[in-house]
């Protein structure tokens, strides 16, 4: 053999490992995200609103709210940024994407109007 070349023994490598994802967090951010897309989102009224509500003394019953709240967030998953919607004493302009109501009027008030920047209609009556 010649003196030249050296042998050595080679060590084994540890085996590598992928580190596993923790469980709990994952299970966590699921269950946090569930959550968040099951909790119905409250309709807000803007300041603008409620002055003109206020004024013009319109009032929503507690039902005809949840049904109102009901109809934009059906809108809103059709993809309804802003609706006109028409009650049978009152019109709103609601903001589906941000979940306001930006103002409101009554319905003879809402008859001589012309309303823009809105791409649906919702029809409570």
């Amino acid at each position: 053999m010649d003196p030249r070349i050296y042998t050595q023994s080679l060590h084994t490598l540890p085996k590598l490992t992928r580190k596993t994802v923790n469980q709990p967090q994952t299970t966590q951010f699921h269950k946090l995200l569930q959550n968040e897309l099951l909790t119905e989102t409250e309709l807000k009224v803007s300041k603008h609103a409620k002055q003109r509500m206020d004024v013009r003394g319109i009032e929503f019953s507690e039902e005809k709210w949840l049904t109102i709240q009901e109809k934009v967030k059906e809108a809103k998953q059709k993809g309804i940024t802003d609706s006109l919607v028409v009650t049978d004493h009152a019109a709103l302009v609601v903001s589906a994407k941000n979940d306001t109501v930006i103002t409101v009027m009554d319905r003879e008030e809402a008859q001589s109007q012309i309303f823009t920047n809105i791409n649906g209609t919702i029809i409570i009556d």
